[in-house]
């Protein structure tokens, strides 16, 4: 069996089964025992009195198939996503993705991150960027059809690169002026056009930091869904020249920190970042940002264990 991701958003994907999409008949046998899971406009799923996904089946609800995206599969079963609000459904409870992720079974967080990419996708893409003609779309929910030039537009995901930096001996950190007064985490930032994920490394983590990165050192790690709102990232580790780090617009400052300092912050409480008291707090075990911090400081230890 294969290990637990050590981040959300990976673990229980579905069978896409693409194979479905273009299949409105077998869609429409397979709706009466699906599950659904309902978003209202802000990607906020519905939840019961418990915070639990709400228990949804396609027979429960009147409308039918309609503009219900397919998800996919889990053992044998289809899943779907829908508007609540198009479909009269209500809920006074509801809860964020990242809060689920943190309390749901980790193939319902993954199923969510999935419904709310596909939502953000419909909610920002409703005409043609060819001629402005009005998308209808296709495949299930995963194709745009546009009325005027007959244009087909695809949901899109911005890779972005996220990268564990050190000299050698210590991590490269950095903070936002918007985060908790003591939340650190690394460097990230999207690929641009033409640019390999290396590159990107060095570039983003020179326009953030003003720190030089060996590009021929960055090595891939891990990848994680990132849906706030539509983003790919892909975990590096690289090595960098020991220069003094500097704020920047994206970031309010970067350190170098030490092994230690990295090991006391992964083991406080990352809910404490608001909270009184020294020391940094590291990202949340959510996102992989964490992950790379703790490859990097893994290689650390093991480089420098008595031998």
């Amino acid at each position: 069996m294969r290990p637990a991701s050590p981040f959300a958003f990976v673990d229980g994907a579905l069978d896409r089964a693409d194979h479905l999409r273009d299949d409105p008949a077998a869609l429409a046998a397979a709706w009466p025992r699906c599950g659904v899971i309902a978003l209202d406009e802000a990607g906020l799923a519905l939840v019961d009195a418990d915070a639990r996904l709400l228990p949804l089946d396609g027979a429960a609800l009147p409308d039918g198939l309609g503009d219900a995206v397919f998800l996919g599969l889990r053992e044998g079963r289809a899943w779907f996503s829908l508007a609540a609000a198009a479909h009269g459904i209500d809920a006074h409870a509801r809860i964020d993705l990242r809060r689920a992720a943190t309390q749901w079974p980790a193939w319902q967080a993954t199923l969510f991150a999935q419904a709310r990419a596909v939502q953000h996708w419909h909610q920002r893409h409703r005409f043609c960027a060819a001629c402005g003609g009005v998308l209808r779309f296709r495949r299930a929910g995963w194709l745009g059809h546009c009325d005027g030039c007959g244009s087909e537009h695809y949901p899109r995901t911005d890779q972005a690169v996220i990268a564990a930096i050190t000299d050698g001996e210590r991590l490269l950190l950095g903070r936002q002026a918007s985060w908790p007064a003591r939340r650190w985490s690394v460097v990230a930032g999207f690929v641009e056009p033409g640019e390999t994920l290396e590159q990107t490394v060095a570039r983003e983590v020179m326009e953030e930091t003003g720190v030089r990165v060996q590009v021929d050192t960055a090595r891939y790690l891990a990848s994680q869904p990132w849906p706030f709102p539509g983003s790919l990232m892909l975990g590096f580790i690289a090595r960098a020249e020991p220069d003094t780090p500097r704020a920047s617009e994206e970031l309010e400052d970067a350190r170098w920190f030490s092994a230690d300092e990295v090991r006391a912050g992964l083991e406080r409480d990352w809910r404490d970042a608001d909270g009184e008291g020294e020391g940094i707090v590291l990202s949340s075990p959510v996102s992989i940002s964490r992950h790379v911090i703790r490859c990097w400081l893994d290689e650390h230890d093991a480089a420098h264990a008595p031998r």
